[in-house]
Order: structure tokens, then sequence, then C-alpha cells
């Protein structure tokens, strides 16, 4: 959970800076579009005789709050309840999938993670800004979200089976290929059959705002698993990694009678 709250820092780092700005831009296409929208309504009143009053909406959370603490607080969150988890995931991996020290032991648990936790899911279902997507749809795009991520994490578990079994016969780098292109493969098929996103961006949204947006999302994740690995293999390191005995000491003998 240490190394969760670390790598929490660092990724609320990059959020705060590369992240905010596309935010920030989004949120002004969405203001924009809905100006234009109110003064097209002001003036088709105005032509009938009816003025279209703007509807106020009392600001909750202001966006500096929530770009501040807001986002600190839910960043730092993440990391530690993630890092929790992974470290149980580290002690289950620890001496069951080859003779790694705790270092490359949590190397590849953090990579591992990182590929099936948000990277597949990530590939069919890519982050959106505020300003896209049907705020009525959202449950469902949650949904289908979560549900790719248990895919492709019990799609990973089996890819792992199949390499330690077919190890014997293939030897650890072919059933390694073997088991990686399966795993790509049945993630293929998965993504293949599961519904698509139906929120679709408009065409008026700037693609260089999207594109920034996605890659900022998809650079915190990638912040956070790495700063994960190397901060909890080195605290699992001087924990478990075997100790040097200590020197003999000499012992005089006695002087004979």
């Amino acid at each position: 959970m240490l190394a969760g709250l670390i790598a929490g820092l660092f990724a609320f780092a990059v959020a705060y800076v590369a992240g905010e700005p596309s935010v920030n831009a989004s949120i002004a296409v969405e203001e924009a579009a809905a100006k234009a929208e109110h003064a097209a309504a002001h003036s088709h009143g105005a032509g009938h005789g009816q003025a279209a009053e703007p509807a106020e909406e009392e600001e909750i959370v202001s966006r500096d709050l929530q770009s501040t603490a807001g986002l600190a607080t839910g960043v730092l969150v993440y990391g530690v309840a993630l890092g929790g988890i992974a470290s149980l995931a580290f002690c289950f991996v620890l001496g069951r999938v080859g003779r790694f020290t705790p270092k490359a032991t949590a190397a590849i648990v953090a990579a591992a993670a990182f590929t099936t936790v948000y990277l597949v899911p990530f590939l069919k279902y890519p982050a959106t800004p505020p300003a896209v997507g049907n705020p009525d749809t959202i449950g469902k795009r949650t949904t289908l979200f979560f549900l790719m991520i248990l895919l492709s994490v019990l799609l990973g578990v089996a890819a792992v089976v199949a390499g330690r079994r077919l190890a014997p016969r293939l030897g650890n780098w072919n059933a390694t290929v073997v088991a990686g292109a399966g795993f790509v493969a049945a993630v293929t098929v998965a993504c293949l059959f599961l519904p698509g996103n139906e929120d679709a961006v408009q065409a008026s949204f700037p693609a260089a705002v999207l594109w920034e947006f996605r890659l900022a999302t998809l650079g915190i994740q990638a912040g956070l698993w790495v700063v994960f690995g190397l901060a909890f293999g080195l605290l699992a390191e001087r924990l478990l990694a075997p100790r040097p005995a200590p020197a003999a000491q000499t012992v005089q003998p006695a002087p004979a009678a």
C-alpha cells in the first residue's frame, strides 16, 4: 500500500500536468456548444415572441477544487487500493512462475496488471473526455468496460496456467510464446463479439483534444504501474532477499592441561 501511495503521487503529477489541460479544453468545447445551442433557441423563441431564459446551474464543487484536491484524493486512494490488491497477487506469484527475484516478480506483476486491467480494456473502450458521451448511457458503458476488465484478467490467468503446463514439453520460451499468442487471439475474439461504444465522437469535437486526452490517461496508468513496480520491488527486495550469513567467529582452543 505504501508503494501504491508513492505511485499515486507520481500519477497525480502526470494527471495534473498532462491530463488537466485536455480536460479543460473538453469542458470549453462543451460550454461553447451549450452556448451555441442556447443562442439558437433564444433566436427561435424571439422570432415567435418568446425569449428563452438561460438555465442557471449551481456549481456544487468548483473546477479548481476538482482539479487539485479532488484529483489528488481520487488518484491516491486508487493507487493505495491497487497497491494492496497487487501485493496479494505478488505473494501468490512469487516462486510459482519461475525462479525470479522479488524485484523481477514485482516488475512482472506490475506489467501483467497494467496489460490486463487497463491496456486491453482501453483498446476496446478507450477513454473519452467529459464533453463526449451521452450521460444516459454511462451505466451501460461502465458495465461493458468492467466486463472487458474481467475477461482480460481471466484470460491472462488462463494464459499463465497454460504456459506453466506447456513448459515441460515445449520449454519455457516456446511455452511463453504460445501462451502469449493464445492470450492475444482470445482477447481479439472477445473484442470482436462484445458490443462497441454506442456514443460516437462528434465530428465537431477537436481530434487533437481527444488524442491528447487519451494519451494522457494511458500515460497516467503506465506511470502508475511502472512506479509501483519499481517501488514495490525495492521494498520487497529488502524484506525477502536472503541476507548473507554472519561470519563465524573464530573460537580459540582452550590450552591443554
